[in-house]
């Protein structure tokens, strides 16, 4: 085990993409979806063999650490780094790096988040060690999924020469970051083997990724600079509030990965990642039936109904009945019943914005 190595969950998102389950009061983060622990229990868990308790930190907001902390005590209170409003990931992963590198020059941090499947817990620890130990000479580490099929709703890293061997895992020079592509372009992507999955987990050096956001955000690594300097004294919650007032939103993809210098990929074949970021994701995590529907409901009465995801939390005594339909997703809260195709179910957040503008935050 490296002794600076740490680590950083990232568990700080609405999870709208899961409304009507996720909600401002249970997160998704916060949620057992698949079985008596929540996703964030499980991001802790399948590190802590790696990592210590000691050594992991969280970055959330502060009504979100009420919830949290409670479902991993072994984790400081004090690790718990509270960010006063959404920014984006890069304010989240260098506000966590200047932490880090203030009490250990030497941190090595992964940047995990909270709403991760991953079927191959041993696999998963060994590429973040191979990660921590590439990452030592300077490399900014992603971890690439290799894609199965041609999936528009990632991004992609292009992968380029072989970097070396680390731990018996290959790595290779990145060449470029992909967003989201069109079906067409995520088919070649494919076809050319040259391309992964962006999987959005990270290993680095505190201080290299520190060097990367003062050369590429200039702006985020002032105020970085400001909040490390009160951090300890009793201005620091001030510092860091009025300085993230003043903060552009914007993700460390956008921000800093797509241009940094010295990244590098370890493709983590056979991992079975997979981002529960949106309720068509269970058609991949939950078994099928003969006709392809997702059941997740106690009491459900169906005929000719084809590919479709039938969500309902215990103990509602309401029976649901469907015919002949396809493609769809039924998700049921006792309180709201949301029906959508299964292919415009990421348009969920379209109706959560709605809800908001309309003044209906008890939906919410």
């Amino acid at each position: 085990m490296m002794k600076s190595f740490y680590a950083v969950i990232m568990a700080g998102g609405g999870g709208t993409r899961l409304w009507p389950l996720s909600r401002r009061s249970r997160p998704k983060q916060t949620l057992r979806l698949f079985g008596d622990q929540s996703l964030f229990q499980v991001a802790v868990e399948r590190i802590t063999p790696l990592i210590p308790p000691e050594q992991i930190y969280i970055v959330t907001i502060e009504e979100q650490a009420r919830l949290l902390q409670p479902q991993a005590p072994q984790i400081p209170s004090e690790n718990f780094i509270l960010e006063p409003g959404p920014r984006g990931t890069a304010s989240v992963v260098g506000l966590a790096a200047t932490i880090l590198h203030a009490k250990d020059p030497d941190a090595v941090m992964s940047v995990l988040t909270a709403d991760h499947y991953i079927g191959d817990v041993e696999r998963f620890r060994k590429l973040l060690s191979a990660a921590a130990t590439l990452s030592s000479e300077g490399d900014l580490v992603t971890l690439g999924i290799t894609p199965d099929h041609a999936e528009v709703g990632y991004g992609y890293i292009r992968k380029g020469e072989k970097r070396g061997v680390f731990e018996g895992l290959e790595a290779f020079h990145v060449r470029a970051f992909k967003e989201k592509p069109s079906r067409s372009v995520a088919e070649a992507y494919l076809e050319s083997g040259e391309y992964a999955w962006n999987s959005g987990m990270f290993v680095w050096r505190a201080d290299r990724i520190l060097e990367e956001i003062e050369y590429q955000m200039k702006d985020l690594f002032l105020a970085l600079s400001r909040i490390r300097s009160a951090l300890g004294s009793d201005k620091e919650r001030a510092v860091i509030q009025a300085e993230w007032e003043q903060l552009v939103s914007e993700t460390v993809d956008y921000g800093i990965m797509e241009h940094a210098r010295k990244v590098s990929v370890i493709p983590a074949d056979g991992l079975g990642w997979l981002d529960v970021g949106g309720w068509n994701r269970f058609f991949d995590l939950r078994d099928q039936d003969a006709k392809g529907n997702v059941i997740a409901a106690e009491d459900v009465v169906m005929r000719d109904v084809e590919r479709s995801l039938i969500f309902q939390e215990t103990d509602q005594g309401r029976l649901v009945a469907l015919l002949g339909v396809k493609d769809l997703v039924v998700v049921d809260t006792g309180d709201i019943i949301f029906v959508g195709h299964r292919e415009q179910a990421e348009r969920v957040r379209e109706l959560v914005a709605m809800l908001n503008d309309e003044g209906k935050e008890s939906r919410l």
